[in-house]
């Protein structure tokens, strides 16, 4: 059998049997995981240290698998949303836009300017609220706390928006095939308002604490380096991609939802450690506060949703006296309008990457197949092998600033 067969805890056995018989130095076998509150998931390593050093590592998946891809195959399109929730739930609205501008690909909808906008604002405040748990985590997990508390009371205005727009603050289910369940209100306007306000000096704030912070420095410069070759050959992209100094953006390589019509800078980093892509992500949230600013200031008046009665739910006071109406809450409830025989593949720039759907279809009341591109899983392939050589707790840094989110992991 290949030694690469074997069980990593028996192949590793015969590593260190063989070191204790060269020069009696002893080597150990550390379980990192599953559950362990630094890997910030269930999710195992298997290190094979000699003493503080990381000499070899291997992964584990499959703790949480809740087999989301074929759940979805049995499902109606419009029910397969709170599945998308559960990947990367610290964004969760990019992942429902993901779906939906998927379908409506599918089904070649036309959106109104005005939805695209205000998906646009969504995504990049879920964008924010990204950023904030991976960058003062990082902070956490390399010993400085006090960024974590400053700014995770704005992550929670972020979540009283979403309360606002659709009712839910961590999986969201936001948004309908076509647009959006309801408009906006003057509350949801007044509390983005607030929040652009109030926190680019918040941000500001925590980006002293840690960026020219000696210890945190030293803690992340040159730890988990990631070379630009083989992060574009393990398939990295997002911040993590662009800290190694590759400048790719699916909101600009791929245009979706009039991302063309903003202006906005990607941050690029050059060594592919620790401490660009913390750097980086700092940089991003600036680039989303403008954007954000720029939709709402060019807002295009017009409906919310699209013109699309076989898709979209009919207004309730409708179902309760119009015939017509009712007929179409059923059809589309039961999921028995049909879709075309297609073969899509829709790609958004998600928290940690590039969020990628991919949709076959057979006509039927539900996908044939789907499949969901997830950057976490492409992250945590490269994990072990940026390690090696780390000290143990420069692969604590190392996978904190990767955002490995276990829910996008293992779906």
């Amino acid at each position: 059998m290949s030694d690469l067969l074997l069980p990593p805890e028996q192949r590793y056995a015969e590593m260190i049997a063989k070191r204790q018989n060269e020069d009696g130095s002893e080597l150990s076998v550390l379980n990192l995981g599953p559950t362990h509150p630094a890997t910030h998931g269930i999710f195992q390593n298997i290190l094979l240290m000699d003493g503080e050093r990381i000499l070899d590592g291997e992964g584990t998946v499959g703790y949480i698998h809740r087999a989301f891809e074929k759940i979805a195959e049995n499902r109606p399109f419009y029910q397969i949303t709170p599945l998308t929730d559960r990947l990367n739930y610290c964004s969760s609205p990019i992942n429902n836009m993901g779906w939906w501008m998927t379908l409506e690909k599918t089904l070649d909808i036309k959106i109104p300017k005005r939805v695209e906008y205000l998906r646009v604002i969504i995504m990049e405040l879920a964008r924010i609220a990204d950023h904030i748990i991976c960058n003062s985590v990082l902070g956490v997990d390399t010993g400085a706390l006090t960024g974590f508390l400053y700014v995770f009371q704005y992550r929670e205005k972020i979540y009283e928006i979403y309360e606002e727009i659709c009712g839910a603050r961590l999986t969201t289910n936001m948004g309908r095939i076509g647009g959006f369940e309801r408009d906006w209100s003057p509350t949801a306007f007044k509390k983005i308002d607030e929040f652009l306000a109030e926190f680019p000096d918040i941000w500001k704030n925590f980006e002293n604490l840690l960026t020219r912070n000696r210890i945190f420095m030293d803690r992340t410069i040159n730890v988990g380096a990631i070379s630009a070759e083989k992060a574009m050959s393990y398939g990295f992209t997002g911040p993590n991609l662009r800290a190694a100094g590759i400048d790719y953006d699916v909101r600009v390589m791929q245009p979706y939802s009039s991302y063309e019509d903003f202006d906005f800078e990607v941050p690029v980093g050059e060594s592919g450690d620790t401490y660009d892509r913390f750097c980086v992500r700092n940089a991003e949230v600036w680039e989303s506060l403008k954007i954000i600013r720029q939709a709402l200031d060019n807002l295009p008046e017009g409906p919310f949703h699209a013109d699309v009665p076989d898709y979209y739910l009919p207004p309730k006071e409708d179902v309760y006296n119009n015939m017509e109406a009712l007929i179409y809450h059923f059809k589309i409830v039961m999921g028995e309008v049909p879709v075309p025989v297609t073969e899509v593949y829709h790609a958004v720039e998600g928290g940690n990457g590039e969020l990628g759907f991919y949709l076959e279809t057979d006509g039927s009341r539900t996908p044939y197949r789907l499949h969901f591109r997830r950057p976490c899983f492409i992250y945590y392939q490269a994990f072990n092998d940026m390690i090696k050589g780390e000290m143990l707790s420069d692969a604590i840094a190392t996978l904190s600033s990767l955002n490995v989110i276990a829910g996008e992991l293992d779906a």
